[in-house]
């Protein structure tokens, strides 16, 4: 096998057309971030984004998107926005880290959702939950009903009391003004800086692609917002991508005024309702351990999160922070978490944004917000 690293922007259609057959093992789409068409709207806004072509026998086998490694580092394609990452690529498909370090030009890989044979170190496993309809709306809340009744009960006790205190519950598709992007940008930027994460809406590229992605309401790879009303009141709003016949859910937020009755929950049910009409046979609810999902999942995707490396300045720098937080944890009390949170921290923002002057910036910012959750 031979690995050929190029720009993103200057692959040609039959690259493009091969990559997209290769999303799709068996003729079934394994994710939207797995396709050309993700790389490609990040691109516009990047402008770094490059792709291994993995071949053998003179034929493309595995595509891999990623940025143009920064001080050594690279990172797949969108991240930390991207749910999946990896090779779209031939069933059984595996490559030799170092093969690919060096074909990237790169002394480090770090990836946090990877599909597929992990590269390197594994430092976290997660699963990502799907709903699968493929046999019909009717068929499987039946099924669900058997097995997930007293969810499904409550859900519907939620759905009364909301309609007693707020009036009828309406779910609307499609945003063709802006107006509820707009308001779940703002919730969601109050959600991050509630819990001390990094307001990826106050990164610049990360805005666009999101923006730009919402408003792309058509095509074979598009957006999707869809909104809550409880009476008049917009309640919760989730925006998504499509692609074949998944939905993923991308970025959801409501309003706490509606906390009392799940709004993100009802919405989520509305999504599921209307998925047959738009086509929709399966919804990927991501990664991340959420009570909730366990009354909705029919399968899920096995994700890995860590790095691969090769000696270099870069894995020094990563092992000095492994170090310091090994040692921390000999500290009392919550000294002790104060490495772990300051890494997770710059490595969330190293990730989002590409500038290292920018990176300085955010962190400055976030200990002056909100020092304690950083260093407590």
């Amino acid at each position: 096998m031979r690995l050929f690293d190029t720009p993103l922007s200057e692959l040609g259609i039959r690259d493009l057309d091969r990559w997209r057959e290769l999303a799709r093992p068996d003729g079934r789409l394994v994710s939207p971030y797995l396709l050309p068409d993700f790389a490609q709207m990040v691109d516009a806004q990047r402008h770094d984004v490059r792709v291994i072509i993995a071949e053998e026998n003179s034929a493309p086998i595995g595509y891999f998107a990623y940025h143009a490694p920064q001080g050594g580092i690279a990172r797949p394609v969108g991240a930390p926005l991207s749910d999946y990452q990896g090779f779209a690529a031939i069933p059984g498909f595996r490559v030799d880290e170092k093969d690919l370090l060096t074909a990237m030009g790169a002394d480090v890989l770090v990836y946090d959702n990877w599909m597929g044979q992990p590269l390197g170190k594994t430092r976290a496993q997660t699963r990502s939950s799907i709903i699968d309809l493929g046999e019909g709306l009717d068929s499987w809340m039946a099924r669900k009903e058997a097995t997930q009744h007293k969810h499904f009960k409550k859900l519907r006790q939620r759905q009364r009391k909301a309609e007693r205190e707020f009036g009828p519950i309406r779910v609307v598709f499609g945003d063709p003004l802006g107006d509820h992007f707009d308001t779940l940008r703002t919730w969601k930027s109050q959600q991050y800086r509630d819990t001390g994460l990094l307001d990826l809406f106050g990164v610049a590229w990360v805005d666009s692609v999101i923006r730009n992605c919402a408003a792309r309401s058509f095509g074979p790879f598009r957006g999707l917002v869809a909104s809550l009303y409880l009476g008049e009141r917009l309640a919760a709003v989730e925006m998504g991508i499509v692609a074949g016949d998944v939905y993923h859910s991308w970025i959801p937020a409501y309003d706490p005024a509606f906390r009392a009755v799940s709004p993100g929950h009802l919405l989520l049910q509305g999504i599921i309702e209307a998925a047959p009409n738009m086509r929709i046979n399966r919804i990927d609810l991501g990664g991340g351990d959420y009570a909730y999902k366990a009354a909705y999942t029919d399968y899920e995707v096995a994700l890995s999160g860590g790095r691969a490396m090769k000696p270099s300045a870069a894995m020094v720098s990563l092992l000095a922070w492994d170090g310091a937080e090994a040692a921390a944890r000999l500290l009392p009390g919550p000294l002790a978490k104060a490495p772990l949170k300051l890494r997770r921290r710059w490595a969330q923002t190293a990730a989002a944004e590409p500038v290292l002057v920018r990176r300085v910036q955010h962190m400055g910012e976030a200990f002056l917000k909100a020092p304690q959750r950083l260093t407590a």
